[in-house]
C-alpha cells in the first residue's frame, strides 16, 4: 500500500466509470489496496478485462453503456459513498471524426450520472475527470485554473461542458463535487498517444523514427500513479464544491526531447525526421501551474525517466 495515499476509503463502497480503461485500472487497484469495495462500469470500446486481471474476482463489473444503465437501473448510485466518473470518449481524433458520439459518452452521460447523483436520497462524492482540452491554444503560460477556456476541438467542448455541469449540479444541488482537468497522463496500458507511439515505433523499426510536427510542441507529461494520487486527493480532502484543478507534472518536455528520451531508454539511436504538421484539434503548447492541487498535498513522484522505463519494461513483457 502506497503510504503518502489518503486511506478514508477504506470499508467505502466506490463506482468507477470507465475503471477497465487505462487510468481506470490504475485507479481501481489503488482503490482496492486502499480497502475500498469497487464496482466497475465500463463499455470496453477502449477498455480491456486485461486491463483488469489483477484484481479479477475483486471487483464487481458491469459491463454496458453508461447512460443504459442507469435508464434501465442496473447501476444505482445511492449504493455508493464516492463515484469516479472517467467513462469517456479519452481522445481528440475520434472526436473530430464523429462529434456526435464523443457527445454522448462525454456530456451526455455525465449529465445522466449528474441526475441520477440529484435524485439519489444521499449526496454522493463525485470525482469529475475532464482535460486539458478545455484550454485549446493557451492565452499565456503557465496555464492556470483561471485562464480562458477555448478549447479548439469536440473533445474540448464535451469535456468543458461537462464539467460546467458539474459545478452547477454541486452548487444547485449540493453534490460534493470535484473536475480534474487532466494534461498528458502516461503509463503502462496505455495503448495510445505520443509516448506508446514512440515506444511502439522504435521497437518496430529502431532505425527510423517519425515524428508529427517540428518538435517544438510542448506538453507536461504525468505518470499514470500521480493522477491516482490527485483523483484520491480529490475524493477526500478537496472542498467538493465544483471547483477545477489541473493536473500535472509541473514540468514540460518539447516533443524532441521526449524523443530523445525515448531513444535513450529503448537504447537505440535512429534516424529522426518531422513531418511539419500536427493533428487537427491539438494544441501547440502546455506549460501547467499545479499550486492548486499541490496545495491539497499531490506530489508528483514519478520522473520522466521512471516513466519511460516503466512503459518500456510493460511493452516488452505483454503487449501484442
Amino acid at each position: 500500500m502506497n503510504p503518502h495515499l489518503p486511506l478514508s476509503l477504506d470499508n467505502t463502497c466506490v463506482l468507477v466509470t470507465g475503471g477497465a480503461g487505462f487510468i481506470g485500472s490504475h485507479l481501481v487497484e489503488q482503490l482496492i489496496d486502499c480497502g475500498a469495495q469497487v464496482t466497475v462500469v465500463d463499455n470496453l470500446a477502449t477498455g480491456s478485462l486485461k486491463n483488469l486481471e489483477n484484481v479479477i474476482g475483486q471487483v464487481h463489473l458491469i459491463v454496458g453503456d453508461l447512460g443504459d444503465l442507469l435508464r434501465w437501473g442496473r447501476v444505482e448510485v445511492n449504493q455508493y459513498s464516492h463515484i469516479f466518473h472517467l467513462s469517456a470518449n479519452p481522445y481528440i481524433p475520434p472526436s473530430v471524426k464523429n462529434p456526435i458520439y464523443d457527445f454522448h459518452l462525454n456530456l451526455y452521460n455525465t449529465l445522466m450520472l449528474l441526475e441520477a447523483m440529484r435524485e439519489s436520497s444521499k449526496a454522493k462524492r463525485l470525482v469529475n475527470t475532464s482535460s486539458a482540452a478545455v484550454y485549446g491554444n493557451p492565452a499565456h503560460l503557465p496555464i492556470r485554473e483561471s485562464d480562458p477556456t477555448v478549447p479548439i476541438c469536440p473533445y474540448g467542448v464535451s469535456k468543458l461542458a461537462a464539467e460546467r455541469y458539474v459545478a452547477v449540479y454541486s452548487q444547485i444541488y449540493g453534490i460534493p463535487a470535484t473536475s480534474l482537468r487532466l494534461f498528458s497522463v502516461y503509463g503502462p496500458r496505455q495503448r495510445k498517444q505520443v509516448i506508446y507511439d514512440f515506444i511502439h515505433k522504435l521497437r518496430t523499426d529502431p532505425e527510423h523514427l517519425e515524428i508529427l510536427g517540428d518538435g517544438s510542441q510542448e506538453r507536461d507529461f504525468v505518470y499514470v500513479q500521480d493522477v491516482v494520487q490527485a483523483m484520491l486527493l480529490a475524493a477526500t480532502v478537496a472542498p467538493g464544491k465544483g471547483e477545477t484543478y489541473n493536473v500535472a507534472s509541473g514540468k514540460s518536455y518539447s516533443i524532441a526531447e521526449l524523443a530523445q528520451a525515448c531513444c535513450s531508454v529503448c537504447k537505440v539511436t535512429p534516424e529522426i525526421t518531422y513531418t511539419g504538421h500536427i493533428r487537427p484539434g491539438d494544441a501547440e503548447k502546455w506549460v501547467v501551474e499545479i499550486s492548486a492541487l499541490q496545495n491539497l498535498g499531490f506530489t508528483p513522484k514519478t520522473s520522466i525517466l521512471e516513466g519511460l522505463c516503466a512503459i518500456r519494461d510493460w511493452y516488452d513483457a505483454y503487449d501484442d
